[in-house]
């Protein structure tokens, strides 16, 4: 086989409609968009329209609630803060904070209000934590494995 040989497969390019060539072809004229207005123009969006009648998302009830002051808070599972410290990420002598974490790229860089530290996993050293929240279970198992967690005044830890 030679490179001037190779073809595609049969269909595998279909042939493009050929609009506008003239009334015999069938697709003449207008390219089958029926007459003027504006569906027969390009670039139309019509989504949710439905002809005068009342909408569907106008028809059916509001549902729910956004907050729009809640506040989003990182995840910090105790798994993976393990797995940072022993991989020389973080130091277990010093206060790790939300900052730390941050440089370390244990949390992501997108924003968010605070870290939230979870009970997932074990920690096996004492370390000091400086977080927004922490859920009961993790404290309880930084605080089994010798350290402790630092909360802002106002966050109580979680059940």
């Amino acid at each position: 086989m030679k490179l001037n040989e190779l073809r595609d497969n049969p269909g595998a390019r279909p042939k493009s409609k050929r609009l506008g060539r003239g009334i015999g072809s069938g697709k003449g004229k207008t390219s089958g968009k029926g007459v003027k207005g504006q569906k027969a123009r390009e670039g139309v969006s019509l989504n949710g329209f439905e002809g005068g009648q009342l909408p569907i998302y106008r028809r059916l009830p509001k549902r729910g609630f956004r907050n729009l002051s809640r506040k989003v808070f990182a995840p910090l599972n105790l798994d993976v803060l393990d797995k940072a410290v022993e991989a020389g990420k973080l130091d277990a002598g010093q206060t790790i904070t939300e900052a730390s974490l941050r440089a370390a790229g244990v949390i992501g860089t997108g924003k968010v209000d605070g870290v939230r530290l979870l009970a997932r996993g074990e920690i096996t050293r004492a370390l000091t934590l400086s977080v927004s929240g922490a859920s009961a279970a993790a404290v309880a198992a930084v605080e089994k494995a010798g350290g402790r967690v630092e909360l802002p005044a106002g966050a109580a830890k979680a059940e």
